[in-house]
């Protein structure tokens, strides 16, 4: 990933609405949410509402497809995934595996953290 994406990633999730519709979206899967949703869940105007969710769409953190007269939304996972990466890919100067501490005091599940060599996944 390049720098120049990851800034604007972050960026985007600045604020505190676009993070919970994140967020939310996050939680529902695959099956996503249309607009209207969306807006009554975090309780946001549907005129602001449209406004975060074109920003978190332009920077690719969700795709939006079109189902009738409404826009169904859903979390782009494997592109947070790859910011998480990004941000961990050096880890302890690239050896993750002297981070043991450190990844046993996480809460992420293993998956989504540096892979280590040898070491006890957590349960």
């Amino acid at each position: 990933m390049e720098k120049i994406i990851a800034t604007s990633i972050f960026e985007s999730l600045s604020s505190g609405i676009r993070l919970d519709v994140f967020r939310l979206l996050v939680k529902k899967g695959k099956q996503g949410m249309v607009a209207g949703e969306i807006a009554t869940t975090l309780n946001v105007p549907p005129t602001n509402l449209s406004f975060h969710l074109k920003a978190l769409t332009q920077t690719s953190l969700l795709t939006v497809a079109q189902e009738g007269r409404f826009q169904r939304y859903r979390a782009n996972i494997p592109l947070m995934l790859d910011v998480i990466a990004y941000l961990t890919e050096e880890c302890c100067g690239g050896h993750p595996e002297q981070c043991v501490e450190m990844r046993d005091a996480s809460a992420c599940c293993d998956a989504v953290l540096p892979l280590l060599l040898s070491t006890p996944t957590k349960s």
